[in-house]
């Protein structure tokens, strides 16, 4: 069983799959599987192994982890038995995020600015990620693993985003202009090393910094109340940038249709069910679903 599993490890890291948690749970379950004296993957020890765990969730997402692998084995040895991916009938809920408004995004840039020592790069370098990000949507990650290669004429190069995925993301206009003359005082400021964002000794900025950084400026931007329970985050400006994409889209069905495979595209999704997720994240767009449901049924009845 334990070979199985390396084998299947090694498959989806060729891929470029890390799978550090993905490792840890499925050596678990082989070990589980061989104190039973099983050589093949059974549906009833799968489930068995996944209910060890109090979460209901986390008995879900271990099943479903057995099921990938299962699913792999079984192509060249049917003995490996499938086990039923919603046994657990957990059904992953997404918070609504938070939406940020144009004002409040200008206050962050402003108290960013504002950072000491205001002479050093530091407040030019989160006055420009805070722009990039609601300019652009990217991730966190995307943003802070930039590197100069990546900025072209044609726009931001991502190099294996989230799932592996590598694309193109146009820039507009300002932001095109903004970053130019940040890289301008970042080159100057550290030649050494060519990730665009950098903290105070040089070194490429790490998550961790920006976060506990990003915090601080939430309070001098005065931005502390929550949007449907939801804190205001560094990846909320992706979650702004979506929404407000969706908001601007044109009218009929069929261009709405092209403008979020347009979206999901530039976004860097996987599967559109995810940009598709936007829709219900603010009231307006919530309101406009519902306006145009409510006109197609009184048509049907018509």
């Amino acid at each position: 069983m334990m070979s199985d599993v390396e084998s299947y490890l090694a498959m989806r890291r060729a891929a470029g799959f890390k799978l550090c948690n993905v490792e840890y749970l499925l050596r678990s379950f082989a070990r589980f599987a061989v104190n039973r004296g099983e050589t093949h993957v059974r549906a009833q020890t799968a489930i068995d192994w996944a209910s060890e765990t109090a979460s209901l969730a986390q008995r879900d997402a271990r099943l479903k982890t057995v099921c990938r692998l299962a699913r792999y084995l079984s192509i060249e040895d049917q003995n490996h038995e499938l086990p039923p991916t919603q046994y657990f009938g957990c059904r992953k809920a997404r918070r609504a995020p938070y939406i940020y408004t144009p004002a409040e995004i200008e206050r962050l840039i402003d108290a960013a600015r504002k950072l000491e020592p205001t002479s050093a790069l530091r407040p030019h370098t989160y006055a420009t990620l805070i722009a990039l990000l609601s300019a652009t949507g990217l991730r966190v990650s995307e943003a802070l693993n930039l590197l100069y290669a990546d900025v072209t004429p044609e726009g931001l190069f991502i190099r294996k985003g989230k799932c592996q995925k590598s694309r193109l993301v146009p820039l507009p206009k300002t932001a095109t202009e903004g970053l130019r003359k940040y890289l301008t005082l970042r080159r100057l400021a550290n030649p050494d090393d060519d990730h665009v964002f950098v903290d105070d000794n040089g070194t490429p900025l790490r998550y961790t910094i920006a976060y506990w950084t990003f915090q601080k400026l939430l309070k001098s931007a005065c931005i502390g109340s929550f949007y449907n329970g939801q804190s205001p985050r560094l990846h909320g400006f992706r979650h702004t940038f979506a929404v407000r994409a969706l908001e601007a889209s044109p009218e009929g069905r069929n261009r709405v249709g092209q403008h979020m495979l347009a979206l999901a595209t530039y976004l860097g999704h996987t599967n559109i069910k995810d940009t598709y997720w936007y829709l219900e994240a603010t009231p307006e767009l919530m309101r406009e679903i519902a306006i145009v449901v409510e006109d197609f049924l009184i048509g049907e009845q018509k």
